[in-house]
């Protein structure tokens, strides 16, 4: 069996907490694209873990993880993430952690990029997590980076760095005016934090491959959600990589292979991490309300999200466009204080109604059309049944999978790995 659990939205739907769930059934846990620009939340007996490149299966001993060669790995970062999860007595050795030998390595000046661009448009910005993913993923169509395998082979190193350098300060020293990045740098930074890493190299495409033929079962983890693909997201305010599962086996390196059921992961409400259009937005005391419930705050930056009431446009198109075969629908238990749950059933664009997904200005025109549902206002954390749900509970799941034109096989009704309800 092969398995994409993927976002539905705009990212932050609790992805990491259903694979973190979900892993126990599998084999091998594999991300497939991104890097450290989002974060994975997992709560289990063993603490709370924010994962920013690892993927989540690493918190379940005997499971196999992958970081597979459509990633961007920042070596730094992940240096000090797989330090954390040492000191809380997780285990990462070359037997449970594999990365890719085609994954690229974002370096320094990548992040440095970033953050110039973003001071530079200033009111303009696109919101980036000024980590440095648009740089690395525009450098690595540029054909221009450095990648995992590179490090087997050091004697190469210097002069390719050399090489990349001298390309690259054109636009750092001579464009922005910053000063000039040092190759030798460069070079001290790879061996510092890139060379520990050197034992975990693998060729994921034949590992995975030989997987596969001996009956393995595997489940690809996504990073953020459909609104950030970069073809099929709210463009240009997506991530830099594909989002969606169509991708999963080649940004995992199998891409001969076909994903058998596509898991989509959306919260009971809506909440989006950075600049761009999120027509459901709540504002003031009510937006205020519904962040601090659902402690809606970036994993990896830890900026305030911007939230709203469920929205049915976008999801049933981020349905779509992820192929989902079922649903996991999370945070259900955030909308237990409330008196009437907000819902964002339609759009206007430019006074007409439409219940399909805009692209381009119209989507940036629409406003959102609203209605209210009565809410159950009692604590259904314990809930383990569909059935021991509240009446007004159990509605709201069912229009939520209505809307979205997928059945609901997962709730989620608290933060801990088992206070979730299987639906089928």
């Amino acid at each position: 069996m092969i398995t994409a659990i993927v976002g539905i939205n705009w990212g932050d739907e609790g992805k990491g907490r259903m694979v973190d769930l979900l892993s126990r059934q599998y084999d091998i846990v594999s991300r497939y694209q991104g890097g450290n620009n989002a974060g994975h939340t997992v709560v289990n007996e063993r603490g709370k873990f924010i994962l920013n490149l690892l993927p989540s299966g690493i918190l379940r001993d005997g499971t196999v993880n992958v970081m597979g060669p459509g990633m961007v790995i920042d070596v730094e970062h992940l240096s000090g993430e797989t330090q954390r999860l040492r000191d809380a007595g997780i285990s990462i050795t070359p037997e449970n952690l594999k990365i890719s030998d085609r994954a690229t390595i974002c370096m320094p000046y990548h992040k440095l990029l970033d953050c110039l661009e973003e001071d530079r448009l200033a009111g303009k910005k696109f919101g980036s997590t000024r980590r440095g993913i648009a740089p690395v993923y525009a450098d690595k169509y540029m054909k221009k980076t450095v990648r995992m395998g590179d490090l087997l082979h050091p004697e190469v190193l210097p002069e390719k760095l050399a090489d990349l350098m001298e390309w690259k300060n054109l636009t750092v020293h001579k464009g922005y005016g910053h000063e000039a990045i040092s190759p030798e740098e460069m070079l001290e930074w790879l061996e510092k934090f890139a060379m520990p890493f050197v034992p975990y190299i693998t060729n994921t495409t034949e590992y995975l491959d030989d997987a596969v033929k001996a009956g393995k079962d595997i489940l690809f983890e996504a990073q953020l959600g459909a609104l950030r693909d970069i073809d099929f997201g709210i463009y240009p305010y997506t991530s830099s990589s594909s989002t969606i599962a169509a991708y999963a086996p080649i940004g995992a390196g199998i891409p001969q292979h076909r994903v058998d059921e596509v898991v989509g992961i959306m919260k009971a409400y809506s909440s989006c991490v950075g600049e761009g259009p999120f027509t459901c937005e709540l504002f003031g005391e009510e937006g205020e309300a519904l962040r601090e419930a659902g402690g809606e705050y970036g994993a990896a930056t830890g900026r305030p999200r911007r939230v709203g009431g469920f929205d049915v446009v976008a999801s049933r198109y981020g349905t779509m466009v992820q192929g989902a075969t079922c649903l996991a629908v999370t945070k259900l238990d955030v909308l237990s204080y409330l008196d009437r749950i907000p819902v964002c059933v339609a759009y206007e664009v430019n006074g007409v109604r439409t219940d399909r997904f805009p692209t381009g200005i119209e989507l940036t025109e629409a406003t959102p059309v609203y209605e209210y549902f009565e809410g159950w206002k009692c604590d259904i954390s314990a809930c383990r049944r569909f059935e021991e749900l509240p009446v007004k509970a159990q509605e709201y799941v069912r229009f939520l999978e209505k809307s979205a034109g997928c059945p609901v096989r997962y709730v989620s009704v608290g933060a801990e790995r088992e206070q979730y309800i299987e639906m089928f």
